[in-house]
């Protein structure tokens, strides 16, 4: 069977993976023109985390977000098994005990518990979650590892091609666009996230770090070389553009809060990505035609590539897809 898959962002790179591994002869066709150039999730914070999550998503995405846990390991070596702290100043400890009472999985710990987790955080916070089951990746280094991989399996990347003006010879079409697939997918929305990259060699983590406030959740999370991604901002916009001042000021502020270290720390980078919705924020499986979309990943793209791919494969080879999407049609 010949695919091809539109989109080579994180859920169309896994598509394809899943769809070559079963025997598919795929295709990607990618409008940008290089890796990550129009993708969201260029800007993701590459958490693995379904029972963080289910504190404000629905039961499908942390069900869903498991198979996570043992697919990217598997697929990318550089997955950091480490789980995932959360924590809130004294005057907030009631978010943390709201945030306890939606999700699961966890361990409440201590003060001393949190200095052997993370040293650096030591005697800055007399409560935490430690969920350790969680794990989380560079969604950058990831990306790059899958089409490398794909690459060693034949399947090629057309850079700079606009699947919406020139004609698909193929059996089966997956179309993976994200909010480019608006025009195809009237009900699907844009939520705006931003984020920024700094480096501190002052301060190190070992896995994410969840700071709980009333007005936001604010995550901040370790990568290579004294590298950090802050993001937490969730917007309901589906405008680009940069970073705005008191988005900047807002994680700045949290991060600091965290740990002063964090007040000298280069920027290195911000950035904003517009993430897939529909209007229940629920990932779906919709076939039109002879072309099947995977969409609507809103703010948990990595978390649920794996199964949302998985469904589609099934869907595409003609096999049962069970729950193939929180919904299809």
């Amino acid at each position: 069977m010949r695919v091809t898959v539109i989109g080579a962002g994180v859920t169309g790179l896994v598509a394809a993976l899943e769809l070559a591994a079963r025997g598919a002869r795929v295709d990607i066709v990618e409008r940008g023109t290089r890796l990550g150039a129009q993708a969201c999730g260029w800007f993701a914070g590459g958490m693995l985390a379904p029972w963080c999550e289910q504190e404000s998503a629905e039961p499908p995405v942390g069900r869903l977000g498991q198979r996570a846990l043992d697919w990217w390991p598997r697929h990318f070596s550089e997955t950091v098994c480490n789980g995932t702290l959360v924590v809130a100043s004294a005057r907030d400890h009631a978010e943390l005990d709201h945030f306890g009472r939606r999700t699961e999985r966890f361990e409440r710990i201590g003060a001393e518990r949190i200095a052997e987790l993370e040293p650096d955080l030591a005697g800055r916070f007399r409560q935490a979650l430690f969920f350790a089951d969680e794990a989380h990746l560079d969604p950058r280094r990831a990306v790059a590892a899958l089409a490398a991989r794909l690459g060693d399996m034949g399947v090629c990347i057309h850079f700079g091609v606009d699947a919406t003006t020139v004609p698909i010879d193929a059996d089966q079409v997956l179309d993976c666009r994200g909010f480019a697939a608006r025009d195809t997918l009237d009900d699907l929305r844009g939520v705006r996230g931003e984020m920024l990259l700094v480096r501190t060699r002052d301060i190190k983590l070992s896995r994410p770090v969840r700071l709980l406030h009333p007005r936001m959740q604010l995550y901040v999370i370790p990568r290579a070389d004294g590298l950090f991604m802050i993001g937490g901002t969730m917007i309901e916009s589906d405008h680009g553009g940069p970073v705005t001042a008191r988005s900047a000021m807002e994680l700045l502020n949290g991060a600091y809060a965290l740990h002063p270290a964090f007040g000298e720390a280069e920027i290195v980078e911000m950035g904003v990505g517009i993430r897939p919705a529909f209007a229940d924020n629920l990932p779906r499986l919709v076939r039109r035609g002879r072309t099947w979309h995977v969409n609507g990943l809103y703010r948990h793209g990595f978390l649920l590539a794996p199964a949302m791919a998985h469904q589609a494969a099934q869907a595409l080879f003609g096999t049962s897809f069970g729950e193939s999407s929180c919904r299809s049609s």
